[in-house]
């Protein structure tokens, strides 16, 4: 493949060596350079083990960044022209990446077979001498006795499963067990429900339905059809290996007190609950819940997350979006033009591009690949700081069934096109390319039409926490774009918008402050008054659900004029002072309208025009007032004390 060692100079901002054969024919030159103990990145993925062994020996420390840039980049029709997109490929790996933390998962060996026939009892023979072992054979239940009893073997259907690898507890009903003088078929005693049974790994053969949501992503519960022997060996060797202490990434780092879900029992913000596929996420009060040890680590819930509470750790939204900077400004500067970001994941995805650059044309040159733990967990911040770094378009590349509901992801595309659209940047920019087939994705990728590019790139640093990101990238997409607006109307659900009131219904009790997550409604000390920060606003609904007079609406909008303005009143009223001491103390129009809803028409206050000014009194001379005058609530209007007795006569 043809090397151009100027564009990659201009890109990376340094001095390449080039070389045919860095792990054999010249491997002393690459000795001589990793010596120097230097940031190095090769561009070679496929010898990284022998040059990282060799780098080793000669004493070096520093880690060694690795590039795939031939079937990429150099195994391509159009490699003549790929100077740019290597040079933009080895400056996104030069960018270090943050350390994954991890949690561990434990198991002993102890696993439970659910089958329906024959191939149960023979997964638990391959299976004895490794594992603790237990069949469940679904009723009718009609196998023949053993021969020798190296194993229980009960009869019973599993009516519900929790848990994870290590730590599962099931719900058996119609559980018996076996009599130890079966003869021709194995016969079982007297059944009963709602038995418990606790293991570390389930071995699924009943062929029936999955026990947990997404089950391929549940860590510890296998499953294969019974009438595939090779799928049943499969998960045998794979069961066979789930002993010991096993390292799991911490996939989404939460904060509950940024969560939106709930106050006061009044649900506000439930976008992640219903996209998690593993059912990772629960309600816990006034947050959510999210249990590392069964999430699989789709993403999704960090890319819908409003308020940043949950946000992706593999790697963080900003780390990503350093190495997505990396690699478009070092594509521009090393001459490259209409960039085209292809969002891959590495199972699925980088198998098909080395295919398609083995046996077809390879990926056009100004499609950078962009690989990524999963697709789903790409989010809004990351799509606006694509194209405000000077993406011309970006692909998204998924499986053609892809192993878990992909609402998500879709949702952020529908929240992503209306902005790109209302900036300039028109339609198509943004789409899924859902294929398994090579030829297909080549097909897609030539397809895509020349699209330009921002006009005004940015290179702006993505640091801080998701929401602060999020607003950063889009006010620079905003500065970016061929045709910048102040406001875009949003769909519903968006993490952005307004909050607008019906001033002539509103009493400015002010509950819908207390319950506001984000300090987006804020009131004042001094004065009755209701004022909105939209900038701060998430959407959640809380507000709305809160007023008690329902006079709130929501408006999912885009105001890039928000981060620069000041705090909006929504409705002011003059304050109403007390008549003993003239302390202002609540809102003028409330205490009149309590006043005439009182006055005349309840027991308490008729009669004596005097009961009625303590409702105008702060709460201070109320106490007073009432201690002067003896006022005795229980004793206005011949109301007399009940008691038991009364009662009982």
């Amino acid at each position: 493949m043809p090397l151009d060692a100027d564009a990659v100079r201009r890109g990376c901002r340094g001095d390449p060596t080039t070389a045919t054969q860095l792990c054999h024919a010249e491997r002393d030159r690459f000795l001589a350079i990793a010596a120097k103990d230097t940031p190095l990145t090769v561009g070679c993925t496929q010898e990284a083990a022998v040059l990282s062994q060799a780098a080793a020996e000669t004493g070096r420390t520093a880690p060694i960044q690795f590039a795939n840039i031939r079937e990429t980049a150099g195994w391509s029709s159009e490699a003549a022209k790929a100077g740019p997109k290597m040079a933009a490929l080895l400056a996104a790996a030069a960018e270090p990446a943050p350390p994954v933390p991890f949690i561990e998962l434990e198991s002993g060996g102890i696993i439970l077979i659910c089958g329906r026939d024959e191939a149960a009892v023979e997964a638990g023979n391959l299976l004895k001498d490794h594992l603790d072992v237990t069949v469940l054979i679904e009723p009718p239940a009609s196998i023949l006795p053993p021969r020798v009893n190296d194993f229980p073997v009960a009869k019973g259907r599993v009516r519900n499963a929790r848990g994870h690898l290590g730590t599962f507890e099931l719900v058996v009903d119609d559980f018996a067990q076996p009599a130890p003088s079966s003869r021709g078929a194995l016969v079982f005693g007297p059944s009963r429900n709602e038995s418990r049974s606790s293991c570390d790994i389930i071995l699924d053969l009943t062929g029936g339905t999955p026990l947990f949501p997404a089950a391929d992503l549940r860590d510890g519960y296998l499953r294969a059809d019974p009438g595939d022997p090779a799928a049943v060996l499969r998960a045998v060797l794979r069961a066979r290996d789930l002993v010991g202490t096993f390292e799991k990434p911490r996939y989404v780092a939460f904060e509950a007190g940024l969560c939106a879900h709930s106050r006061s029992q009044i649900t506000g913000c439930t976008r992640c609950l219903g996209l998690c596929p593993t059912g990772a996420i629960t309600p816990a009060g006034d947050h959510v819940a999210i249990d590392a040890n069964i999430c699989a680590g789709c993403g999704q819930c960090a890319a819908a997350c409003p308020t940043g509470a949950a946000s992706y750790a593999l790697p963080p939204e900003d780390a990503l979006m350093r190495k997505l900077r990396r690699m478009l400004m070092a594509y521009r500067e090393a001459g490259g033009e209409r960039a085209i970001v292809l969002v891959h994941d590495d199972p699925h995805g980088a198998p098909l591009i080395d295919a398609l650059a083995r046996f077809g044309d390879g990926l056009p040159a100004n499609v950078l690949p962009f690989a990524v733990n999963e697709i789903t967990q790409l989010g809004l911040e990351s799509i606006a700081a694509a194209f405000a770094y000077g993406a011309a378009g970006l692909r998204l590349l998924l499986r053609a069934r892809p192993r878990h509901d992909v609402t998500g992801l879709m949702r952020t595309i529908a929240l992503a096109d209306p902005i790109l659209i209302g900036l300039g940047f028109g339609a198509g920019r943004i789409a899924t390319i859902e294929t398994d087939d090579p030829d297909q994705l080549s097909s897609a990728l030539q397809a895509i039409p020349p699209l330009p590019s921002a006009p005004r790139p940015a290179s702006f640093q993505s640091i801080g926490r998701k929401r602060d990101v999020l607003r950063f990238a889009l006010s620079e997409l905003h500065r970016a774009a061929p045709a910048p607006v102040d406001v875009v109307a949003l769909p519903e659900g968006a993490p952005f918008g307004a909050v607008e009131i019906d001033v002539d219904g509103c009493t400015l009790c002010l509950s819908c402050v207390s319950a506001c997550p984000t300090g987006a409604l804020r009131d004042d000390p001094e004065r009755p008054m209701l004022r909105f920060v939209e900038d701060a606003c998430v959407q959640c609904g809380l507000c709305q659900a809160t007023c008690p007079e329902k006079v709130i609406t929501l408006k999912p909008q885009i105001d890039f004029r928000a981060a620069r303005a000041s705090a909006r009143i929504l409705k002011e009223e003059e304050p109403f002072c007390c008549i003993r001491c003239s302390k202002p103390f609540g809102v003028k129009s409330t205490i009149e309208l309590v006043v005439a809803k009182l006055e005349g028409k309840h027991w308490m206050y008729t009669g004596s025009s005097g009961r009625l000014d303590a409702i105008k009194m702060c709460e201070d001379c109320r106490v007073a007032f009432v201690a002067e005058q003896n006022f005795d609530p229980y004793g206005a209007q011949g109301q007399s004390v009940r008691t038991t007795d009364v009662y009982l006569r």
